[in-house]
């Protein structure tokens, strides 16, 4: 018999996207502190230590600071906040994407009951999912990973959701496949994907790459989702632009320059 509540969803939008969970009366869902973005009459809040899973109210209050504390490493709130369904019949409870792209929906059970994620990339899931880390074990990982270091463990057998940033691209990598990529771009892959960071090799790239100082290689057998504009690009730039960065708001690169020249800079 599953563990996990077997829920029920539709996702609207395109860009900006936010899902639906519909839950039948018990059934919950359990999302990121501040993520709702509605809920029907009948649904009520808990906040909880740690994630709720069936695994962790086996293990006690041990385990639920465990888990409380596994999630206060990968950067996220010690508290998981669960949504049930305590009134008559079918309710519904909605959770708004954070920035513009895509939600990514997975059922555990296809995907070998286990995922690993970005940290930033778990947005609700069914009830019973556990939400834990995955270190990666290779020192290059810990050494040149940054936000790729340190990534998140979803695991179950019910409904998981993710949010990707600009346009998703899933691949499938065959046995000894290899892709590599900017850690930031990568949502989530299964398990059997290996998973290291390399440094591009080179006094060039090292002086002009960037963000390309670094590169992800996955290795297959396995899926793998990518996200066009990882959050950290997207703040980066923003940040960057800001006015107390010295970031400007002229429309294109010649009005900035005839905006210099007027200023007398």
């Amino acid at each position: 018999m599953a563990d996990m509540d077997e829920i029920d969803y539709e996702v609207f939008g395109d860009d900006m996207q936010y899902i639906e969970i519909e839950l039948d009366p018990d059934e919950a869902a359990v999302a990121e502190a501040g993520g709702m973005m509605f809920m029907e009459n009948g649904i009520e809040m808990e906040t909880i230590f740690g994630d709720g899973s069936k695994q962790q109210k086996q293990s006690g209050f041990m385990g639920a600071l465990l888990s409380a504390g596994k999630r206060l490493i990968t950067g996220e709130s010690l508290f998981m906040t669960i949504f049930i369904n305590k009134g008559q019949g079918k309710k519904r409870v909605a959770f708004a994407a954070p920035y513009p792209g895509k939600i990514v929906p997975a059922h555990l059970s296809e995907m070998g009951g286990e995922l690993i994620c970005q940290k930033e990339s778990f947005l609700c899931a069914a009830k019973g999912v556990s939400i834990g880390i995955a270190f990666q074990k290779k020192f290059g990982v810990g050494l040149f990973g940054g936000e790729g270091f340190i990534m998140q463990r979803l695991t179950g057998d019910g409904w998981a959701f993710m949010h990707a940033g600009g346009t998703v691209a899933t691949r499938d990598l065959r046995p000894g496949e290899r892709l590599r990529v900017d850690p930031g771009c990568i949502v989530a892959f299964q398990p059997s994907v290996g998973y290291d960071i390399q440094m591009v090799k080179g006094i060039k790239s090292a002086l002009f790459g960037g963000e390309g100082l670094f590169f992800a290689t996955l290795t297959g057998p396995g899926r793998v989702w990518l996200q066009s504009i990882p959050f950290s690009r997207l703040a980066g730039r923003i940040y960057a632009a800001a006015p107390q960065q010295g970031g400007r708001h002229e429309a294109g690169s010649i009005l900035g320059g005839l905006g210099s020249l007027i200023q007398g800079e």
